[in-house]
């Protein structure tokens, strides 16, 4: 699909995903129709809104970012909410763009739609093979629905949507709000905080440069509490990298099949600490709260059909990904 002359809607355009994906689209592939549909412009669970999109932008293509989503705190505190704002969004966006016979609809679930228990790698044949984990599963049935939509729609319809399911993504500007961001941004801060903020952690970490980052150092930082056992296993993407997985499937993607997104390997949260404290050389001691759940005990995506079929691969380590991450936090936030 040619998308150099089509009008393309994201939304949820101004979130963290989005603002990346919206500045390649046009900047790398030099897409210059494409329009943000965000609030507070544009109420998406709001059908009035979701027409007013439809007749101020025209778009041909609609890629539909926009959620409400959160970590485990902010799952278990708002099921209810997950569960209709992201399946009322989303059902209502698609029906729409039926109706007004576009061209292509770009869906973005989440690994939250895959059974508690799937074997690791996650292959998208597992998909209907149990329930979600708890904590997540109002959210990520309510994205699931949008895979059920796609192709009822596809097949009563002939309607061409596509469902991309994406693990965890972390990067520079990722939401750090301590009541609603993932685990990356949230042991991020958490140990930001405990160095004595960001000017105390960008000196250790210029002090750090040059040596070998398992040096100790003298100083003592807080302590930290941090959920769960730290055993379990979580994948994650580079944003960067899941934008491109998205232009590429809008690109040339066209099948009814949900399509995974992910760089392809797993590491535990308290390997994913220790990395952390490498990088920012933090010294205090770290505490597990096993009162508190670990969430779906390992998540690691097989990605092989999204190589095969419109040639994505993650290029960013994790490493170099984590680092530009922290940075960014400490001289943006």
């Amino acid at each position: 699909m040619d998308l150099s002359k089509k009008r393309i809607s994201v939304t949820g355009g101004k979130g963290f995903l989005g603002t990346h994906l919206v500045k390649k689209l046009k900047e790398k592939r030099g897409y210059q129709n494409t329009y943000i549909a965000d609030q507070p412009e544009y109420d998406l669970r709001v059908i009035d809104d979701v027409k007013k999109m439809f007749d101020e932008q025209k778009p041909d293509m609609v890629i539909h970012l926009a959620a409400v989503v959160g970590g485990i705190g902010a799952n278990r505190e708002n099921p209810g909410k997950f569960f209709y704002d992201n399946a009322l969004m989303g059902i209502q966006l698609m029906h729409e763009a039926y109706l007004r016979k576009i061209e292509k609809f770009v869906a973005l679930g989440t690994i939250c739609c895959y059974p508690k228990f799937t074997p690791v790698p996650f292959k998208e044949e597992e998909l209907w093979n149990g329930y979600p984990e708890e904590t997540n599963a109002p959210y990520g049935l309510a994205k699931k629905m949008l895979l059920v939509q796609s192709q009822a729609y596809r097949q009563q319809y002939g309607f061409n949507s596509i469902f991309l399911m994406p693990v965890n993504l972390y990067g520079p500007g990722d939401n750090f709000d301590p009541e609603s961001s993932h685990v990356i941004p949230a042991l991020i801060k958490k140990i930001v905080d405990a160095m004595g903020g960001k000017e105390a952690a960008l000196q250790r970490m210029s002090n750090l440069k040059g040596q070998d980052e398992s040096n100790t150092l003298k100083k003592q930082d807080e302590s930290i509490v941090v959920w769960g056992t730290g055993k379990a296993s979580r994948e994650f993407l580079y944003v960067d990298d899941a934008a491109e997985a998205i232009i590429l499937a809008s690109e040339k993607f066209n099948k009814p099949d949900p399509i995974n997104i992910g760089a392809g390997f797993e590491i535990t949260i308290k390997d994913l600490i220790q990395l952390i404290v490498r990088v920012t050389g933090f010294q205090g001691e770290i505490a597990w709260d096993t009162s508190k759940p670990d969430g779906q005990p390992r998540r690691m995506l097989d990605v092989s059909k999204a190589e095969e079929e419109f040639g994505f691969k993650a290029k960013t380590s994790f490493k170099e990904g984590l680092k530009k991450t922290i940075e960014w936090y400490l001289k943006n936030r």
